[in-house]
């Protein structure tokens, strides 16, 4: 977690609409997180996304407790995004803030009945996509979600394209694809985001996805910071 320059981090997401931190995780993290899909003790569900129209592929949410790493991770990513939440929340003037600590937010996440948690293993293989969606799962949503490529483009995998689309208010929708390597992290909106327009401050509507892989087999880690209905 250390070296990220988290008012880049801010600017790109102001700027683009998305912003990614470089290695986030190493080889042997990525490889171990991808090899761990198939040990079901880790796992609270299974989602075939074919089965609900959500794509082709398939993708696991990880059960309570997290994996060490991995909660240790969602802990130290949330401040500096929370940060970055709640200026966005002041520029749209919404009164909403979010505590600085991810376990003070996951309390009000579960005083809501929102228990379940939202991180998650995605798995495709060739043909397979997903299908431009949000991360809602409550009254609750953080506005900031992380994305880990666990796989390697061009080796592991072609195609599968993370892609992001913002739809602008009597406009058409812009579209945005960000490259990544095996331990890239892409951080993006769940739902929402501000922009600076000629007449001040408009929200756009966000969507996220994978294009087709087109060979071979990939697998992403997500992290989403609220926990789901």
């Amino acid at each position: 977690m250390t070296g990220i320059d988290w008012d880049r981090v801010g600017d790109d997401l102001d700027t683009s609409g998305c912003a990614v931190l470089p290695s986030l995780l190493d080889p042997d993290q990525c490889a171990a997180y991808a090899a761990g899909y198939g040990d079901d003790a880790l796992f609270r569900s299974r989602v075939v996304m074919e089965r609900h129209g959500f794509g082709r592929g398939e993708y696991r949410y990880y059960a309570y407790p997290l994996p060490p790493g991995l909660s240790d991770l969602r802990t130290a990513l949330y401040p500096p995004l929370a940060r970055i939440a709640n200026r966005w929340q002041a520029a749209l003037g919404l009164e909403e803030r979010y505590p600085d600590a991810h376990a003070d937010y996951l309390a009000r996440c579960h005083a809501a009945g929102q228990l379940r948690p939202t991180p998650l293993l995605l798995q495709y293989g060739p043909g397979d996509y997903n299908c431009l969606h949000q991360d809602l799962y409550g009254e609750f949503v953080f506005p900031l979600q992380v994305a880990v490529l666990l796989s390697r483009p061009g080796v592991d995998f072609g195609g599968g394209e993370f892609v992001l689309t913002e739809q602008r208010p009597r406009m058409q929708s812009r579209v945005e694809v960000v490259p990544l390597g095996q331990g890239d992290a892409v951080v993006f909106p769940v739902h929402t985001r501000p922009v600076n327009g000629t007449r001040g401050i408009y929200r756009v509507n966000m969507r996220h996805g994978v294009s087709r892989v087109r060979s071979g087999h990939r697998h992403t880690l997500g992290i989403i910071f609220h926990d789901a209905s």
